[in-house]
């Protein structure tokens, strides 16, 4: 019965969307990976929406005839989040991409699900605003929220989960909701906002977002220090967060890393422990910063400690820190980033990354370890082959040991990159019986289970 309701639904929708439905092979392998090892589990379909009541017509659709729906934004996930499992249709939401409405009064935008990160800063930098999150990759404000990023920024200006005031969400059945205002706080009812945000698609589609945003800093500077090794590096960081100093980004990237980032970006950095820091303020706050971080960083046994407030200075800097999986990946033809991703007590994080690099010594695959360390999150990036068995075996088992490690200190499995399909294993060593609560949500909203099923949990 249902599978001739869903050859209907693939002929109804091709009549309907025309040219914006597709069932070319190349275009559907697209919508069925990101950007990680993951095998490409394609959609039966892809199409492309330009509204939010497009999408609620899909989705009744998809409902009636039991298809799965997948939302797909930039196509930047880590965790096999776009994999289409069972099959279904892709809701393609890059064609969702208009900035709706900018209040620089009340310091908030709204924006359409398509909207990548840098269209909205290259649209509010004339009216002296940004959008601090920062999750390295050019992704979708809708998959941003999705996945509950962060990235580099997130040790002064949170995660999507403090940045996101409302929500415009397409439910299972096709019904449209939004989550709540744009007050900055209330206490009016359920909070649906953080239900949706790291809820990966599951149990609705994100249409519209409303953010928070913050004034671009009167001044900005950068800076960069080696250590003689990586404990040291990792207690600077561990100082400065205790001492409460207000860095904006704050990121190890180890020796091994250092090396790759000077093949790939034609740099020229001293091939040790790095930290790399970017302040924001006035300047007066700014210089008692950079100061202040020097001084722990030197009591560390840094040397090298170079700042920088130029623009091109920055964007250098940075742009090899974001380079940061394609470095380590181009080591090898043909290979396939794997990222760990876990996030552990500030306190902890000394222990932990010392555990992780005990664990690479013996590694036969080219790795690196960097993280957001001010926030207590860090990875190894891997370049494995996704056709070797035995290497695919032997990096998860480090990434095995990584996650027990970090739960066992009562950190989290992953901090930003979210469950997807590759994370399944560890959510209820995580959460424990809480995972039955989640499950009862999700059979709640979506009892027929055609919302990008097969991630966060297995029914």
């Amino acid at each position: 019965m249902y599978m001739t309701n869903k050859l209907e639904l693939l002929a109804n929708l091709e009549a309907q969307f025309e040219d914006r439905f597709s069932r070319s092979l190349a275009l559907r392998e697209q919508h069925g990976r990101g950007e990680s090892y993951h095998s490409v589990k394609s959609p039966d379909a892809v199409v492309f929406v330009e509204t939010t009541e497009e999408v609620a017509d899909i989705v009744r659709q998809c409902a009636d005839a039991r298809m799965p729906v997948i939302a797909y934004g930039a196509g930047t996930s880590l965790e096999g989040h776009l994999s289409a499992v069972e099959g279904g249709i892709s809701v393609d939401l890059s064609r969702m991409n208009a900035v709706l409405r900018v209040s620089p009064e009340d310091l908030d935008c709204t924006v359409q699900a398509g909207v990548t990160r840098e269209e909205l800063n290259s649209y509010l930098r004339d009216l002296g605003l940004f959008f601090p999150i920062d999750p390295g990759a050019n992704a979708s404000i809708g998959g941003m929220a999705a996945t509950r990023a962060s990235g580099t920024n997130a040790v002064r200006y949170g995660t999507m989960r403090e940045n996101v005031l409302s929500l415009t969400v397409v439910l299972p059945d096709g019904r449209i909701i939004r989550t709540a205002g744009r007050a900055r706080k209330s206490s009016a009812g359920y909070d649906l906002t953080r239900l949706f945000v790291g809820s990966e698609g599951t149990l609705g589609i994100i249409t519209e977002v409303t953010l928070r945003l913050h004034g671009i800093p009167e001044t900005m500077s950068a800076a960069l220090c080696s250590f003689p090794d990586i404990a040291s590096a990792v207690n600077t960081a561990i100082v400065i967060v205790q001492m409460g100093i207000p860095v904006a980004r704050m990121e190890l990237m180890d020796r091994g890393l250092i090396e790759a980032v000077n093949a790939y970006s034609a740099l020229e950095l001293p091939l040790r422990d790095t930290l790399a820091f970017e302040f924001h303020g006035s300047p007066a706050s700014v210089e008692e910063q950079v100061a202040l971080v020097r001084e722990i960083a030197t009591e560390n046994g840094a040397d090298n400690f170079e700042a920088a407030t130029s623009l091109e200075e920055r964007n250098r800097l940075w742009k090899a820190r974001h380079n940061a999986l394609y470095a380590v990946v181009s080591q090898r033809p043909g290979a396939k980033g794997w990222s760990s991703d876990v996030c552990v007590p500030v306190s902890e994080l000394g222990n932990c990354i010392l555990h992780a690099r005990e664990l690479l010594a013996g590694c036969n695959v080219p790795a690196a370890i960097l993280g957001h360390v001010g926030d207590g999150n860090y990875h190894v990036v891997f370049a494995v082959d996704p056709d070797n068995e035995q290497e695919i075996e032997e990096v998860a088992h480090i990434n095995k040991l990584m996650v027990k490690k970090a739960i066992s200190v009562n950190g989290t499995c992953t901090g930003e990159h979210g469950i997807g399909t590759g994370k399944i294993a560890y959510l209820r060593e995580e959460h424990g019986a809480a995972v039955d609560v989640m499950a009862l949500l999700k059979d709640a909203l979506d009892p027929h289970g055609v919302m990008n099923p097969g991630k966060i949990f297995l029914r």
